[in-house]
């Protein structure tokens, strides 16, 4: 069910998103200090791509142990790519979320757009995981 819903997402908005997602990390990129969130930009973009059956969770309570990004530097982070990336990216996929949901069955991709709205405005410190493995740390602590 999950390569239906990627496969009618795709063509309802995700390839579009993707490419903003990969145009951010090409911006990124090119100003040197911007490579982190150029390599975050480009692992949402490919979970642009195919969201369903994915999911965002935080990387410090997946992994079980805190890292630059998940403590208060990830929160600088944060603060610049919204300034910088996020809010242009959240504002389209919000666009297409409202587009989406006038329909009765755009109401589901509608939804994730959402979701990756929220992803776009705060992405530092999340990593995708599959919905199976979100609940559950990776690495539990003994």
């Amino acid at each position: 069910m999950s390569l239906l819903l990627n496969i009618i997402w795709i063509l309802l908005g995700g390839a579009w998103m993707a490419f903003g997602w990969l145009v951010a990390a090409v911006i990124m990129a090119v100003t040197i200090i911007g490579i982190p969130w150029a390599r975050a930009a480009v692992n949402i973009a490919l979970y642009t791509l195919m969201p369903f059956g994915y999911t965002a969770v935080p990387r410090d309570r997946h992994t079980g142990q805190e890292d630059i990004g998940t403590g208060p530097l990830g929160t600088i982070g944060n603060i610049i790519w919204l300034v910088l990336a996020g809010w242009w990216l959240a504002l389209m996929h919000v666009v297409w979320a409202i587009a989406l949901a006038i329909t009765i069955i755009g109401i589901p991709f509608a939804w994730a757009h959402l979701k990756l709205a929220g992803i776009a405005l705060w992405p530092v410190g999340k990593m995708i995981v599959p919905k199976d493995e979100a609940g559950m740390p990776a690495h539990p602590r003994v």
